[in-house]
């Protein structure tokens, strides 16, 4: 990617700005060593500055950690610098520089909301609980701080054994109503803590009610466990997964097995700490701050190590920001024993596929879906990598099996899975069974845009059912009228049709949409040769010439941008 000069400049103004470099009219004009040398250091952090922010603003926090701390070295009583370079620090997990780092930035500014944060909760892991509420008190009062603040006091009281004390912080109020959920929840994890479980299960409740994260339904159903109220543990698993079917996230089977056994979900103060952070991740994390959201979970990992579900959202972040391998070290620390380490397996193995590694990829989910028979994700995972690297007949193999396992048309879930048959059988050139599936997929979940989509574009393309297939694109186009290659789909049933000029118009519209794919610019190029503008439909046909097209698009494509024509048809 290249960075324009002006944007570099314009960068360079702020940073000079900042550290106070700025040339002054009627300086000195002469310099001696030690100016140059303070210029020379000054540059260095300037050029360090700059890499760090083009590496933070494409997703590369190791990088921009790397470049900040390099600068702000250079200039160490640049607050602003200090500042970035810490809280980089923490996202990357290299909590001991940033401690160091904290110690100075509080000297600076003995309120700083993220060091005291992170010194506040090494003083709780290390049990010193009244001196990490003194932390937690001074943070601000609005923004995240206004939520989280709460509730790190509250766990700092408990550890303290004030747990009535606690309790009264995560109280209702109006300020953190958009919270209730999350307030409730860590009340019912306080009170449990201390003893009190039907003050528990009311708080808990009380969250459930509110939102049914599988976090919260996981805690819930194993203080059911330990209360010996099996079935109401068994109830709410099925409840949850019949409405989120998170089969890889929740193994109710494998929670249910434990009995009365499964530890409480917070067993101690610190862990407490360690589930707010975590829940902190995640809220941020939905709003697409993906920095902030690392730097909360690698401080919830510094609490409680063993703590799979924040090294979910570590890996998960890293992947993100495409650090793949990363992202797989962390998934492969994910013990086997966890309840989450299914859904780490598969996470890792679609990044080894995406990696390049297919072999690799497709080894490790046929070792996952044969060391849960009960699960049928990996599978359906297996079947998705298979079809796209178009081993369409393997897909459609694997997707038989999965379907076995998922109780087939009986759970109007498996739409998805009878979609994706579908699209395999199709490929495969099986279309009689591809067609059963769509239907079936359709039947399962009526108004689907995908399916609508799919297949309805088969059909016109086939030139079969062509009014039925040209009113389900339409209502696909309905319920998703942005989507492009719904759109083309349209554009492609009318040209199919013989309506050209209605066919250019949706086409055009296509193209706008998704641009890159040359299947839509290759159907916009025949529309407008029918329609007499020439020129435009040879440059829609060399354009999706450049854009990778499949290997069976590439000598029609030849053929029509050399003769300037559509085979077979004579220029009108």
């Amino acid at each position: 990617m290249v960075i324009s000069v002006g944007r570099l400049w314009s960068l360079a103004v702020v940073v000079a700005a900042l550290w106070g470099c700025m040339p002054q009219s009627g300086g000195r004009t002469g310099r001696d060593d030690g100016d140059m040398a303070d210029e020379s250091r000054l540059e260095a952090g300037l050029g360090a500055y700059l890499a760090g922010r083009f590496a933070q603003s494409h997703g590369d926090t190791r990088a921009a950690a790397d470049y900040f701390t390099t600068a702000s070295r250079r200039d160490p009583d640049n607050l602003d610098l200090q500042q970035r370079a810490f809280t980089l620090l923490v996202a990357e997990g290299r909590l001991d520089e940033a401690a160091v780092m904290a110690e100075r930035l509080l000297i600076i500014d003995g309120e700083a909301a993220l060091p005291s944060m992170m010194m506040g909760a090494r003083d709780g892991r290390d049990g010193r609980f009244a001196a990490a509420e003194k932390r937690f008190a001074i943070l601000p009062k609005k923004g995240i701080n206004g939520f989280l603040g709460p509730l790190l006091t509250a766990w700092a009281k408990a550890g303290q054994g004030d747990f009535d004390g606690g309790l009264a912080l995560l109280a209702p109020r109006e300020e953190t109503s958009s919270f209730a959920p999350i307030y409730e929840f860590h009340a019912g994890l306080m009170a449990e803590q201390a003893g009190r479980p039907d003050l528990a299960e009311g708080h808990y409740k009380a969250a459930l009610a509110a939102q049914t994260s599988v976090r919260t339904v996981e805690a819930v159903g194993t203080f059911y466990q330990r209360a010996g109220r099996m079935d109401a543990a068994a109830e709410l698993y099925q409840r949850y997964l019949k409405e989120h079917g998170d089969r890889s996230l929740l193994d109710a089977r494998r929670l249910l097995a434990a009995g009365a056994g499964p530890p409480a979900t917070v067993a101690t103060a610190a862990d407490g700490l360690a589930e707010a952070m975590f829940d902190t991740a995640s809220l941020v994390r939905q709003g697409n701050a993906h920095d902030l959201a690392l730097v909360f979970s690698r401080l919830a990992l510094a609490l409680r190590p063993d703590f799979p579900m924040a090294q979910i959202l570590v890996a998960d972040t890293l992947g993100h920001q495409k650090r793949l391998a990363e992202a797989n070290e962390v998934y492969r620390a994910i013990p086997v024993s966890a309840q989450v380490s299914g859904f780490a397996r598969l996470r890792l193995a679609v990044n080894l596929d995406e990696m390049g590694e297919v072999d690799r990829a497709i080894a490790e989910l046929k070792s996952l879906a044969a060391a849960t028979p009960d699960n049928h994700d990996a599978l359906m995972a297996l079947g998705d990598v298979q079809r796209r690297h178009k081993r369409f007949a393997e897909a459609a193999d694997t997707y038989d099996l999965a379907l076995v396992k998922a109780g087939g048309s009986a759970d109007s879930r498996n739409w998805g899975l009878f979609y994706a048959r579908g699209i395999a059988l199709e490929r495969s050139h099986q279309w009689p069974k591809a067609e059963k599936d769509f239907l079936e997929a359709l039947r399962l979940k009526p108004d689907q845009p995908d399916v609508l989509n799919y297949l309805g574009y088969t059909w016109v393309d086939q030139g079969i059912n062509l009014e039925k297939g040209r009113k389900l694109i339409e209502r696909a186009v309905e319920l998703r009228p942005n989507d492009g290659a719904i759109v083309d789909s349209l554009g492609w049933a009318l040209y199919r049709m013989g309506e050209f000029q209605a066919s250019v118009r949706y086409l055009e519209r296509a193209a706008e949409l998704k641009a890159e794919d040359p299947t839509i610019n290759e159907h916009l190029g025949d529309a407008l040769w029918q329609v007499g503008r020439y020129d435009e439909a040879r440059f829609q046909w060399k354009r999706a010439m450049s854009l990778d097209p499949e290997p069976e698009q590439i000598d029609p494509l030849k053929a029509k941008i050399s003769t300037g024509q559509l085979p077979g048809q004579p220029l009108k």
